[in-house]
């Protein structure tokens, strides 16, 4: 490890993390690539369109089924953000601050 501070950064960290952007980026540029060679049906772009949500319940449903009430509590601030502002960002970065919250309040 590089220094002892609070900001020192091990180089294989940083490596693994530079590794990961790569292959994230590779991915969507690929991903981009690859939908503008082919003919997107009508069933494909519906499926492409609700792709987000589903992963996010894919990886929030455990968490809930599993949470206790500051999890379900910002669930509810979820909803309700998502209902009054149909932003899925916003909605969940309430719910990431929300659940932060609870959790120190109960």
């Amino acid at each position: 490890m590089m220094g002892e501070g609070a900001l020192a950064l091990d180089p294989l960290v940083v490596g693994v993390v530079l590794a990961m952007a790569l292959v994230t980026a590779l991915t969507k540029v690929g991903g981009l690539w690859l939908l503008r060679r082919l003919e997107v049906s009508e069933r494909l772009e519906a499926a492409l369109s609700v792709l987000p949500g589903a992963i996010v319940i894919a990886i929030l449903g455990p968490e809930l089924a599993t949470g206790g009430p500051a999890e379900w509590g910002a669930a509810g601030v979820v909803l309700l953000v998502m209902w009054r502002t149909e932003s899925i960002p916003l909605s969940l970065c309430s719910g990431v601050g929300t659940v932060v919250l609870f959790r120190a309040i109960l």
